[in-house]
């Protein structure tokens, strides 16, 4: 299975970087696990509500030209699963023929609504908020604990 993660910007912090590089590692031995990162539509200091518009269709037209297969959205009205139900959606997936999903984290601002009607799923982590660069930590966690759940290792307990 390929699993491509989409994001806007970079991972700032060096404990974030070294979080994820442990993540990035682990999931190498289940699927081929690739990040596009995206630049950042730049925003005046209190953009107006035209100016976010602007910049999410800017940035949507580039997560959708870099999303290969199944794409699902990572966005706080998405679905919330367990971490058993993530584990079978991405075993369901495999099987059904979805061998390449990207998850996208969209900006600060969110994603535009032409991302989200692209995907074919919305998945939220919680119902807090999260910083992006954070939610790419926890979702590459959350997909090696999947492939533990599948495969009964004794990560998850």
């Amino acid at each position: 299975m390929q699993i491509q993660l989409v994001c806007i910007g970079t991972l700032k912090e060096k404990w974030l970087r070294e979080a994820f590089a442990e993540y990035e590692k682990r999931l190498s031995r289940y699927c081929k696990f690739t990040v596009t990162e995206l630049n950042e539509a730049r925003l005046p200091e209190s953009p107006s509500e035209a100016e976010i518009a602007a910049a999410l269709q800017a940035e949507a037209k580039a997560v959708l030209q870099a999303c290969r297969g199944k794409i699902i959205t990572l966005c706080i009205e998405g679905e919330q699963l367990s971490s058993e139900d993530f584990s079978h959606m991405l075993d369901r997936a495999a099987v059904s023929g979805n061998s390449i999903l990207s998850f996208v984290i969209g900006s600060s601002f969110g994603l535009h609504e032409d991302v989200k009607k692209a995907a074919s799923m919305r998945f939220s982590m919680s119902k807090m908020t999260f910083t992006h660069q954070l939610a790419r930590v926890l979702l590459a966690e959350q997909l090696y604990r999947a492939y533990q759940i599948s495969t009964g290792g004794k990560y998850h307990k």
